[in-house]
């Protein structure tokens, strides 16, 4: 059916348009006019109605003959134009999405190129303060004149970072920079019962002759991580642990875990500090007890508050069979 309609359409074509450059030639001959137009193109104007009559009949025909013509002109074409307003509407959040997305891209560019100058400035040995640094532990009692705790406080703190950061400024004074926002909580919070420790610590990188660092104060109670006596952490050894490397693992694991305990309990301290050497006095207690098992007990030796060293000792316990 298509085929046959392809070669009527041609035919048709065919046929009509000589008629239409008969029908101008002859009309131009005739010195015919329309419009007052001059006869030429009063002719070209025929010729080119005939082609338009031509392309209405082709068209005309289709729809006629044709039921899938009719099908995509009719249906299909004002179908896909809606659905292509639609999408036009569903693409709005997504590039406004894109936009986000391509600020946050940029901005984790930013942070990268700075953590890479961070870098280099360590390589190059100019940093002499790091990020989130401890700069200067004190204790404050609330039963005293906070303000004047803290003055005092920040001109210790002072002079200890003017030694780091500029040491060869005898005059510089006050390059440490924190907000008064944070002062006016760290006053409301002492005012409370209880005792607290002041943490000062470096709220940037800070390299070797700055004129100003910026702190961030932190306030913690200053309370017992562990006491005397106490048992942090332990683990079992087995049979087949009973060797002189597994032993050193098994240490160092739980020293390890012992470490990240207290740093959940509060201790601002970053090492512990050991009592004896544990390998040894494991060893020569393997020798005389063989072919069991044993319990392994990091217990502390002295009272320790939030910014007290820790000091332990490993305590080897025999499990009854």
């Amino acid at each position: 059916m298509a085929w046959i309609l392809i070669v009527f359409l041609i035919l048709l074509g065919g046929l009509i348009a000589p008629f239409g450059d008969i029908l101008g030639t002859k009309i131009g001959k005739a010195r015919f006019s329309i419009l007052k137009l001059r006869p030429k193109k009063t002719a070209t104007i025929i010729t080119i109605l005939t082609g338009g009559f031509i392309s209405s009949i082709s068209i005309g025909l289709l729809i006629l003959v044709s039921e899938e013509f009719r099908q995509r002109l009719f249906v299909d074409i004002p179908f896909l134009q809606k659905t292509l307003d639609e999408s036009k509407k569903a693409l709005i959040p997504l590039q406004e999405e894109r936009k986000e997305l391509e600020g946050k891209i940029i901005q984790k560019e930013k942070e990268l190129n700075q953590l890479k100058n961070n870098i280099k400035e360590f390589r190059r040995g100019n940093v002499v303060i790091k990020r989130g640094q401890i700069l200067f532990i004190a204790e404050i009692n609330p039963s005293s004149n906070i303000k004047l705790d803290l003055t005092k406080i920040y001109n210790e703190a002072d002079k200890f970072v003017r030694k780091i950061v500029i040491p060869t400024n005898k005059k510089a004074k006050n390059i440490l920079l924190w907000r008064p926002s944070d002062i006016t909580k760290i006053e409301t919070i002492a005012a409370r019962d209880g005792n607290w420790i002041l943490l000062i610590k470096s709220a940037t990188n800070v390299l070797k002759g700055d004129n100003y660092v910026f702190v961030s104060p932190e306030l913690l109670a200053n309370k017992f991580i562990v006491k005397k006596g106490d048992v942090i952490t332990s683990s079992i050894l087995g049979e087949s642990d009973l060797n002189l490397k597994s032993i050193n693992l098994q240490i160092k694991s739980l020293l390890r875990e012992t470490r990240d305990e207290i740093k959940s309990k509060g201790s601002q301290v970053s090492e512990i500090n050991t009592n004896g050497n544990f390998v040894k006095k494991i060893r020569d207690f393997l020798q005389e007890n063989q072919n069991t098992k044993f319990k392994l007990e990091v217990v502390s030796l002295r009272d320790s508050k939030t910014i007290e060293p820790i000091l332990v000792e490993i305590n080897i316990l025999k499990i009854a069979s």
